[in-house]
């Protein structure tokens, strides 16, 4: 049996398809695709057309490959989604969720302080609850049906079912700041003091559930049928399946999300070290602080032209390193660095105001990206064990940064904490287990651990 995981990032996708062999999960990428938001006038969109086109290209790759999925999961970020009428028509644009529009909104008429005893959910500018006011104040909730999350929306697309929807999944609905971190429902008080119209979300559901197979339309595209399962669609939730309750983890990639799972934590010290509540793939929390992440090492590769490959600017961030006395590190946490015209200018800048030696070189600059995330690391994790009461002995990096093994050994150094690294591919792997368990697979009838332990390695730094 084939399965197969569609997971979008911020900046590109891929298909992932697994099978079992010999008690092992094997992994193949079939599909790879370049994604970035589109500039329209002075917003920032998605273009989903382009999106779920490399959806049915990666379909139609594995019908070629003669290897048919029987299911289907799509994870993406979470809080963006398509808004779409009565007839299962999109009202465009589907934003991104780094689009400006939400500014003006953000000071709501419910104090922060309040809606985070409810929600649990931490200030971004790009929280659904902002988006949502913002659809609102331009009118474009007053012609909507649903609102889909976009892995419902994909998902929708599939399976032809976009004039019905029943359900809201759990892990996206949680990064919206409208849920009820306890309740695991949306808050009715926040929808009545904010006039929001509750008729556009369903009932929360939590997964993995099956949706439905491919229409005929998408059937006859790709040359097959498979079952789609709407799985941990927050792309964190589902990378997160792999790790134990309790466990400190960071699920690195272009943003780094640093936390553990277990029970909300809604109290003031939680709030002010700005750490939030998402829902995990087993119903419990991912009580996390969502850090800028490689996203920064990934804005100065672009602005240098893309010159140095990353193993190129880690080199010389090492050669840097052997030159510097004391730690040589900003807070990119900073909303500067959110999305700049510039990362480079605005590091400098805010080593310029800190008072310490200004980053010149590509090397410098590497350095001080990595050194700065180490360091936030570090402060993370400091607040996290103030705030559980708990100390963790170790830290599991899983996704594609944990391929970085220069950050993960400035991380061990930073933290004093061993850090044991992957999987890379944990996300379409989460994905992938949540499949399995909804379509009955014996690999997984008594968990998880046992294919995970035998299916990948894990790096140990000290």
């Amino acid at each position: 049996m084939y399965y197969l995981a569609i997971d979008f990032g911020a900046s590109g996708g891929r298909h992932i398809l697994a099978s079992v062999e010999n008690g092992k999960l094997i992994l193949e990428e079939v599909h790879r695709f370049s994604h970035v938001p589109q500039k329209l006038g002075d917003s920032l969109i998605w273009d989903d057309e382009e999106m779920f086109a490399q959806i049915v290209e990666g379909l139609k790759k594995c019908g070629q490959m003669g290897k048919i999925p029987c299911s289907v999961g799509i994870d993406t970020w979470g809080v963006d989604y398509a808004l779409v009428d009565k007839q299962g028509v999109v009202i465009k644009p589907v934003y991104a969720y780094r689009d400006s529009r939400t500014e003006p909104f953000i000071n709501t008429a419910i104090p922060f302080e309040e809606l985070y005893k409810i929600t649990g959910i931490a200030s971004q500018p790009f929280n659904t609850i902002y988006q949502i006011l913002a659809d609102k104040a331009a009118g474009r909730i007053d012609k909507a049906e649903y609102m889909f999350q976009l892995p419902e929306y994909f998902s929708a697309r599939l399976t032809g079912k976009l004039t019905t929807k029943d359900h809201n999944e759990y892990t996206m609905a949680s990064t919206s700041g409208l849920l009820d971190a306890k309740e695991k429902a949306w808050s009715k008080y926040i929808f009545d003091k904010l006039d929001l119209p509750l008729r556009l979300f369903k009932p929360v559901r939590e997964p993995p559930y099956d949706v439905g197979e491919f229409c005929q339309e998408i059937q006859k595209v790709v040359g097959f049928k498979s079952r789609v399962i709407m799985i941990a669609s927050h792309d964190t939730a589902s990378a997160v399946t792999l790790t134990a309750e309790d466990t400190l983890y960071i699920s690195s990639g272009t943003w780094s999300l640093l936390g553990v799972v277990g029970a909300p934590i809604l109290s003031d010290q939680a709030r002010k070290a700005g750490y939030t509540n998402e829902g995990a793939s087993n119903g419990k929390i991912r009580f996390l602080k969502n850090i800028m992440g490689l996203w920064i090492i990934q804005s100065v590769r672009h602005e240098l032209d893309s010159k140095y490959s990353y193993a190129e600017l880690e080199k010389m961030a090492k050669e840097t390193e052997k030159n510097v006395a004391g730690k040589w590190a900003v807070d990119v946490n900073l909303p500067q660095f959110f999305s700049p015209s510039s990362m480079i200018t605005e590091l400098k800048e805010e080593y310029k105001r800190t008072g310490q030696k200004v980053p010149e070189t590509p090397g410098e600059l590497a350095y001080c990206v990595y050194s700065s995330l180490a360091q936030c690391y570090k402060i993370a994790i400091d607040d996290l064990e103030k705030i559980t009461g708990k100390k963790y002995p170790s830290i599991s990096i899983i996704g594609g940064g944990s391929k970085d093994d220069y950050l993960n050994n400035l991380t061990a150094l930073y933290t004093g904490k061993p850090v044991y690294a992957g999987p890379v591919e944990a996300t379409s792997t989460g994905n992938i287990l949540l499949q399995m368990k909804q379509m009955g697979d014996p690999a997984v009838k008594d968990g998880f651990g046992e294919l995970i332990k035998n299916s990948f390695d894990i790096k140990e730094i000290k």
